[in-house]
């Protein structure tokens, strides 16, 4: 698979650019995960031409149409950011992005819950800056969140999940025969999607098996549209637990009484809390070896990224 590019705020790989002159450095984002994807650091209020240090900016007024000005001096930019941001975004299309991680709470930046001040002065979290809202409303599938969110285990696994598979299947549409390898694609992911949502499984499966009905072009968008919101639905123990039980079906002419034992066992303490999915996904690629179980062998339910980001090591 080709390197997943990933847009980012410039502040957390550590650049100077926010507007006391610091930055926002998130070590598990340029240290852990970087080490993964290929950053395209964004820094709106900077690229917009505010200079470093600045005013702080925040957003007044209507939450869902709030005005972007400056702090102290009141001096509306709103305009001036959006103008920019559009022609930005159009820039960012030619990138290849595979998602793009946001600053929690900024003005321009924030992905959700940004501070907007009323008329009294009076803030609710209740906003969305505004490079980042103009970005979601242009690349509507793409993945986004904030370095804050991915501080939750569940939350962060889901985001890596999210765009590494966007980065595979964005392979698919850039093949010369694409339905051969959505074919492809949907198999491999399969166990994938089941732990996303089962019942999105089915309907993506069956716009697969009659692919003949559609143009090509038509079916890749309707898939994208399907798998990316499959994919935006958290796994829960109970999805995984299904998974797991789906996959151990696959060695029932192969395990002994021991073996199958051993495995049931494993996958109800993780459903019960108290071991890792790690642990039972071990148990699974370790007899996926020993049998040579050639379905399992191609699932990336089994292997869906690097062991090193530990994103499966939480109970």
């Amino acid at each position: 698979m080709q390197q997943i590019r990933i847009g980012i705020s410039a502040c957390l790989l550590g650049q100077n650019v926010r507007y006391n002159g610091g930055h926002a450095l998130d070590r598990f984002l340029r240290d852990t995960l970087g080490k993964y994807v290929q950053y395209l650091p964004v820094c709106p209020e900077v690229e917009c031409g505010f200079g470093v240090p600045r005013e702080t900016l925040r957003l007044i007024g209507d939450p869902k149409q709030p005005r972007l000005v400056t702090g102290k001096s009141g001096v509306d930019h709103t305009d001036r950011m959006e103008a920019w941001a559009r022609k930005r975004v159009g820039e960012l299309q030619n990138e290849n992005l595979s998602g793009f991680i946001c600053k929690s709470d900024s003005p321009s930046s924030g992905m959700e819950r940004v501070k907007v001040y009323d008329h009294n002065g009076v803030p609710q979290k209740s906003g969305v800056g505004v490079f980042a809202r103009i970005f979601m409303e242009h690349f509507p599938l793409t993945p986004v969140e904030e370095e804050g969110r991915l501080h939750d285990p569940i939350l962060r696994e889901n985001f890596i999940d999210r765009i590494f598979i966007y980065r595979q299947y964005r392979e698919v549409m850039e093949e010369k025969k694409p339905i051969a390898g959505l074919v492809r694609f949907h198999t491999r992911n399969k166990l994938m999607l089941m732990a996303h949502s089962p019942k999105h499984l089915q309907q993506m499966g069956h716009l697969v098996a009659h692919s003949e009905e559609l143009s090509i072009k038509e079916l890749l968008q309707l898939y994208e549209n399907l798998l990316m919101e499959t994919m935006a639905l958290k796994p829960s123990t109970a999805k995984h637990t299904n998974v797991l039980q789906h996959a151990m079906g696959y060695f029932k002419k192969n395990l002994s009484a021991d073996e199958k034992q051993e495995l049931l066992d494993v996958i109800d303490k993780y459903h019960r809390g108290i071991i890792p999915l790690i642990v039972p996904v071990t148990f699974l690629n370790h007899y996926v070896r020993k049998y040579d179980q050639p379905y399992l062998k191609e699932q990336s339910y089994l292997n869906p990224h690097p062991l090193e980001l530990q994103l499966r090591n939480h109970v």
